[in-house]
């Protein structure tokens, strides 16, 4: 089920995004369009450099107070998905990655992703590794 859904993404996403483009470059021409698509980038990689060192520096905040930086983390993966989005060309990526961007856009998807990380440790649905481990100090 997960793989279906994930080549519908690589095929849908990929085909919409080459129509937007397409379409825009129709409307207003060439040379503006590619400057959108390098603008958002260098935006977005400054955007998210900075938010990551800000993140960085929550979780280190969290773990000097012997708190668990729980959404920080969390801060930081979804920071990692803008990155990847901010590096696909066009608009639609471009537009989620910088909703990731930004705290508020960024808390919102947090709070799902925390419920259902809550979820699967509740229900036990997660991978479980057993390993053993011995020292040796040679």
């Amino acid at each position: 089920m997960m793989f279906g859904w994930l080549l519908t993404l690589f095929i849908l996403v990929p085909m919409a995004e080459l129509m937007l483009l397409l379409r825009l470059g129709d409307l207003i021409g060439l040379v503006p369009t590619l400057s959108i698509i390098v603008c958002t980038g260098v935006i977005g990689a400054s955007l998210a450099r900075w938010q990551g060192l800000i993140t960085m520096r929550r979780v280190q905040t969290e773990l000097q107070a012997g708190r668990l930086p729980g959404d920080a983390l969390v801060d930081g993966l979804l920071i990692r998905v803008a990155g990847a989005l901010l590096l696909t060309p066009g608009l639609m990526t471009d537009a989620c990655g910088f909703l990731l961007l930004i705290p508020p856009g960024r808390a919102l998807l947090r709070r799902r992703v925390m419920a259902a990380f809550r979820r699967r440790v509740r229900t036990g649905d997660g991978v479980v590794l057993d390993a053993q481990w011995e020292r040796d100090d040679d």
